[in-house]
């Protein structure tokens, strides 16, 4: 039995589904293959970025993603680090992506992963133009100039089918059967460390960090773990928790004594219940290449990383947001191939750099810390070195500013490159994230925006907004004009004439018109 979709998604999690989503709500036609037909329920993913919660808000599900959290309304977000153990005396309270709040739509928000994908998976089943195959797997991926096809089996039972499209979009984790198929190469660091995943419930350890301000995270630094990070994580406020830890080679799940493992890192005893022990080997890799011809991977097919800063859910989710709109233009016409190769070029340094500059160099970093400063070798140099450490949390979330600079469907600046590596500003910059702002309607900027691309014209003359229309409407770019006033905040962005494009990042930006409209239009779809 052949069928046939725009579309064939490979990878029913968090990422997977989110792009039927995306390319669902764009009309694109669409089948996502997916092994599980439930949700595993181990809490991962639990760090919702702002960044996220705009593509919730586009997705139309912001209201249900924010009702499915586990915890309290405003409760703490952030983490709080300890030398040795809770108890030593030596913690922090570190700042964290509250502190670039102001540049996004919406706040961020926590819960475990299973909670966000079972809202994604509703809000999926809605759509008529987006078939699901829970319980099904990939076997086979073959593609040629006229098209893709992907074999599927049916778990555990008879069925057996092939799938037809247009493209075939991996995202089936990082072992990925797509990205094998298509011979796609992964480096990276290998930390040769295996580390555990304990789950469990414990009203007590709850109690016992009532002294410390609220938070989510509990990270310990330990002398003898080389950089290693323990931490315990909430899954609600009470009761139950997660905890991650370096384990000694050849520890099994059977051999590994967890209890005492996360009583030391608490420094205080403490009842507590297991419902989970997991291994798994730190390692950060990323894909050479995110596209071989029709075939393109995305999430942990393309990139994957320990789950340290909340950097792999949320760069899956933007994979979606980067590719989705893409996918959609070339399949309607208005998009180029050029364009779609673009993904792989603005995505793939994004996460290079942040696996490399905001993972493994972290990890190192703390390596050196702990080998460098011991209170019981020089209290007053440890003190001294631990005390300097507070503002880090702060610089790491103002510098982690992704940005697409140097892309080839970009106005950016000369020299720009793609990188993870920016700063956070108002100001509206060419391969930039756009910030919010009010209008004079009352509605943020974030509101008027579409689907499309969308010129904001502020005090813009009618020669120079036709001029755009004309130029989108030739090239069948749909494009949505958004005109008020150059005041009342507006003028943060230092420009009054800005172009964004579907996933909300700035495509150029100036304060009068460009010298060919219609070559600039034609540029930002990859048809220059």
């Amino acid at each position: 039995m052949k069928q046939r979709h725009q579309v064939v998604i490979v990878g029913g999690g968090p990422v997977g589904v989110a792009l039927a989503v995306d390319l669902g709500l764009r009309g694109v036609s669409c089948a996502l293959v997916e092994t599980r037909p439930g949700l595993t329920r181990i809490p991962k993913g639990q760090n919702l970025t702002q960044r996220t919660l705009e593509h919730f808000y586009f997705w139309g599900i912001l209201d249900e993603v924010r009702a499915a959290r586990l915890m309290p309304n405003g409760y703490a977000i952030g983490e709080l680090t300890a030398y040795d153990n809770l108890t030593s005396g030596y913690t922090q309270v570190v700042a964290g992506r509250e502190v670039v709040r102001p540049y996004y739509f919406q706040a961020n928000d926590r819960m475990p992963q299973y909670q966000m994908e079972a809202v994604l998976r509703a809000r999926m089943a809605r759509l008529s133009n987006v078939e699901s195959r829970f319980g099904w797997s990939a076997t086979t991926v073959e593609q040629d100039d006229t098209g893709a096809r992907v074999t599927i089996v049916e778990e555990g039972g008879p069925g057996r089918a092939v799938l037809e499209a247009d493209y075939v979009v991996g995202c089936d984790g990082g072992h990925s059967i797509v990205r094998e198929q298509v011979g796609i190469e992964r480096g990276g660091t290998d930390f040769d460390q295996m580390m555990a995943l304990v789950v469990f419930r414990s009203r007590e350890l709850h109690e016992g960090l009532k002294h410390f301000p609220e938070r989510s995270v509990y990270r310990v630094m330990h002398p003898d773990f080389k950089g290693y990070w323990q931490f315990f994580g909430r899954i609600d406020v009470g009761e139950n928790w997660f905890f991650h830890a370096p384990v000694p080679a050849g520890i099994t799940k059977d051999t590994l004594d967890a209890k005492t493992m996360i009583q030391k890192a608490a420094g205080f005893p403490f009842a507590c219940e297991l419902d989970h022990i997991g291994l798994w080997d730190l390692r950060v890799a990323v894909a050479e290449k995110y596209q071989v011809g029709r075939v393109l991977i995305a999430g942990d097919a393309a990139h994957s990383h320990p789950p340290y800063g909340a950097f792999g859910l949320n760069n899956g989710l933007e994979d979606v947001a980067n590719l989705g709109w893409k996918l959609a233009a070339k399949l309607q016409g208005w998009g180029s191939d050029a364009l779609l190769a673009s993904y792989s070029e603005e995505r793939r340094p994004i996460f290079k750099e942040t696996a490399e500059d905001f993972i493994a160099a972290r990890i190192k970093k703390d390596a050196v810390f702990l080998e460098r400063h011991n209170p019981n070798r020089d209290r007053a140099d440890f003190e001294q070195a631990w005390n300097a450490r507070l503002n880090e949390g702060d610089l790491r979330a103002r510098s982690y500013e992704p940005n697409y600079e140097g892309s080839s469907i970009v106005a950016g600046p000369p020299g720009g490159v793609c990188s993870a590596h920016g700063t956070h500003m108002f100001t509206a910059r060419a391969g930039h994230h756009l910030a919010p702002q009010d209008l004079s309607s009352g509605r943020n900027v974030f509101e008027e925006l579409g689907d499309g691309f969308a010129l904001l014209a502020f005090d813009a003359d009618d020669k120079t907004v036709t001029a755009f229309e004309q130029a989108a409407q030739s090239l069948k770019v749909p494009l949505k004009v958004v005109r008020d006033t150059y005041a009342d905040g507006r003028e943060a962005y230092e420009a009054r004439l800005i172009l964004v494009r579907p996933d909300q990042y700035v495509v150029w930006a100036s304060d009068t018109p460009p010298s060919d409209t219609r070559a600039l239009m034609a540029k930002v779809v990859g048809r220059a």
